[in-house]
């Protein structure tokens, strides 16, 4: 099993990574299981928030942290590139050699629980929940994203929606556009947008993840929450009639993105939303961070969001989580580091900079802007569904495959060759 995460990890989207030094590992991989987490007296923070908004929220929770516990040291083991795909590689590499973090980033889902639970890497932690009194802090629902046979093993830190298309409004404005709800409505305003020599949709797939996560927002439109998740289940076929209709619209969208989206990362195809030169882009809620912080745009003056379309009352839930991995030198440090995570002053310290909410019921809605208390209302209103493309909904095996088939499909738009290549991949179910 853990050799099987290590393959998938290693070749995971290994062909579309970015610029970014992949070797970072940000930490000492020869020590034992014994001596692994970074030694007594320090904790071992291990992610891949290196960009936008998400490197400043992690080093606002780390001096949170520091302030809280002067005599722990943190050794923040960030990995840059490849949306994530370097920093799973070296943490399989690590987790197989028996010299885990402190504490690593996983996804809440399938990504935690068909993974590191399923292969005996990570230590319960229903009796810390318990001690921090958190059973009715965060909700059931995203509870159970995080627990696997009874068991709870890691600390949600935020919640993201991966169902928002954000948008530029001096271009919609401009070409005297409204928001679309349906997939017509949409069809509609890309058209004029295309006539008017705007790009519609921003789009950057250097990482397969983007467009697959288009994609997936296409599927929850057509089968609606229960059958979305009944896709994942195994319960519908992928040769289902609304499945090959998501194929068909998909390629339809496919056809307003940029010509150069397989050179940008998804970074660079906001930056074309921020300057104007394309009106939209479907992006998890990172990418408010990034427009807030490194674009220095204002929300609902420089930029919107909406639901993607056919998908509003709807919420792609994406969870960050942090566990307590087996083997680690210091878990007393590293509960430590998982109760400021976990608290209230941790998330929202975390989250306003993240663009993220707080994966909390009880957090301070003042310290978050317009988005922030919209998505806090959505996200307690709404439908919730797991993600594909973040690991949420599948387990990582079929996660990479649909990837790559969805890759061929962005170059080949070939409807078919798509449905039968997930249909071979449903046994990774």
């Amino acid at each position: 099993m853990v050799m099987a995460l290590v393959i998938a990890a290693c070749s995971s989207d290994s062909s579309s990574e970015d610029g970014d030094d992949a070797n970072a590992e940000g930490g000492d991989s020869n020590e034992s299981a014994e001596s692994g987490g970074g030694g007594e007296g320090t904790v071992e923070i291990f992610s891949w928030w290196t960009g936008a908004g998400e490197e400043d929220g992690l080093l606002a929770l780390i001096d949170l942290f520091e302030q809280e516990h002067p005599d722990i040291t943190v050794d923040n083991a960030a990995v840059a590139g490849g949306a994530g795909t370097n920093a799973k590689a070296v943490l399989a590499t690590r987790m197989q050699g028996d010299d885990p973090p402190s504490t690593f980033q996983v996804h809440g889902g399938a990504e935690l629980n068909e993974g590191w639970v399923a292969a005996d890497k990570m230590e319960p932690l229903n009796d810390f929940y318990e001690e921090q009194e958190w059973m009715d802090k965060f909700p059931q629902d995203l509870i159970d994203m995080v627990s696997k046979d009874g068991n709870i093993y890691s600390v949600p830190v935020n919640i993201h929606r991966g169902n928002v298309i954000f948008y530029n409004k001096k271009v919609f404005e401009d070409n005297g556009l409204e928001v679309p709800t349906t997939y017509d409505e949409f069809v509609e305003v890309a058209d004029q947008l295309q006539d008017a020599g705007v790009t519609p949709l921003a789009l950057g797939d250097k990482e397969a993840w983007t467009a697959t996560q288009i994609f997936e927002n296409i599927l929850l439109g057509e089968l609606g929450p229960d059958d979305y998740k009944s896709l994942w289940a195994g319960d519908i076929p992928f040769d289902d009639d609304r499945v090959v209709a998501a194929a068909e619209k998909f390629k339809t969208v496919l056809g307003y993105v940029n010509d150069d989206h397989a050179s940008r990362n998804w970074q660079d195809a906001a930056q074309l939303v921020g300057d104007g030169e394309a009106a939209m882009i479907n992006m998890g809620d990172w990418a408010k961070g990034y427009f807030s912080n490194d674009l220095d745009l204002e929300t609902n003056v420089d930029f919107g969001y909406f639901a993607f379309p056919e998908t509003d009352g709807d919420f792609m839930v994406i969870t960050d989580t942090f566990g307590l991995p087996k083997g680690v030198e210091n878990p007393d440090e590293v509960k430590e580091f998982l109760s400021v995570l976990g608290s209230v002053e941790g998330q929202d310290a975390f989250n306003p900079l993240k663009g993220s909410i707080p994966a909390r019921v009880d957090a301070d809605e003042s310290k978050y802007d317009e988005y922030g208390k919209d998505a806090m209302e959505d996200f307690n209103n709404s439908n919730l569904t797991p993600s594909l493309a973040h690991g949420s909904a599948a387990a990582e095996g079929f996660v990479t495959k649909a990837n790559q088939a969805v890759n061929i499909f962005v170059t080949q738009l070939d409807v078919d060759n798509l449905i039968n290549t997930l249909k071979n991949a449903a046994s990774e179910l």
